[in-house]
């Protein structure tokens, strides 16, 4: 006697597909994304609400994860944006050296610092303070690019220059594990403590 297999009917094979998908769209859709946010809230808080920074008062002010522009010349200045910082936008022109556009920014960035910081030479500008972040988002900067602009902020706050050195080295984050990455000041966080020396 042979056994005979019987195959399922088109009824039966589309209500298995229909309680098939049902099944992942709960699991995939609805428990994992509430599993998951439910993990980040409980173990980092702050990183799951968006890395937020809030003044002396106590007002959010923007997030340590994104840049600002800062326009007052008595303010730390960040990386050039050229899409002005706003997140929803992220990235950046793809130029070479050679671009004339790129060539014209980088001219005109080489001036304005040069008119704001007369009292430091052109050699000592890091190139970072002149040049697009990948993302044009970079909230930081290096130790050195904060501490070439200390002159300009002494001068136009009545700010002791080793007052100001003092608070770059305070927010001054090392290397990640102390292997990865390049020491880095967060310009956002520099910028809410120094606001309380001369408000």
């Amino acid at each position: 006697m042979h056994a005979t297999s019987e195959k399922p009917s088109e009824g039966s094979s589309l209500l298995i597909t229909v309680r098939a998908a049902i099944v992942f769209i709960v699991l995939c859709g609805i428990v994992y994304p509430l599993a998951c946010t439910g993990l980040a809230q409980a173990l980092m808080p702050g990183h799951a609400n968006g890395s937020l920074i809030e003044d002396a008062a106590g007002k959010t002010v923007g997030s340590e994860l994104i840049g600002q522009t800062f326009t007052d010349p008595k303010y730390f200045q960040g990386r050039v944006s050229s899409i002005d910082n706003k997140a929803e936008a992220s990235g950046s022109n793809n130029y070479a050296p050679s671009n004339p556009d790129m060539l014209k920014r980088t001219k005109d960035s080489i001036e304005a610092w040069q008119t704001a910081n007369p009292d430091v030479p052109i050699g000592k500008l890091p190139i970072a303070l002149i040049t697009n972040s990948g993302s044009g988002l970079d909230p930081h900067i290096t130790p050195q690019s904060a501490e070439v602009q200390i002159p300009r902020i002494s001068k136009l706050t009545g700010i002791a220059a080793a007052d100001l050195e003092k608070l770059v080295d305070k927010h001054t984050e090392g290397r990640d594990l102390g292997l990865f990455g390049e020491p880095r000041v967060n310009v956002l966080r520099l910028n809410i403590d120094l606001q309380t020396w001369f408000k």
